[in-house]
């Protein structure tokens, strides 16, 4: 499972494509439990859950702080 802290380095199209792949692999694994074949390992299934999430939170950090620097910047120069 991915730490953040190796994720927070890559880019947010690597991040993105990530999380697709994982999707992908999530959906392939939901629907070889729905359709009763047997998955391989599954407890990945909430380990990709989780490593999702871990991405998702990273890139909404990141669009927080980019929201909030410009808005922080020019905020400062309308009081003074």
């Amino acid at each position: 499972m991915i730490k953040p802290h190796e994720l927070r380095p890559m880019s947010e199209k690597e991040i993105k494509q990530r999380i697709k792949d994982n999707l992908e692999a999530l959906d392939k694994m939901k629907f070889q439990k729905a359709v009763g074949g047997e998955v391989k390992n599954p407890v990945q299934i909430r380990f990709l859950k989780k490593e999702i999430a871990k991405m998702r939170t990273i890139l909404r950090e990141r669009e927080i702080a980019a929201k909030k620097s410009p808005a922080g910047s020019s905020e400062k120069s309308e009081v003074a």
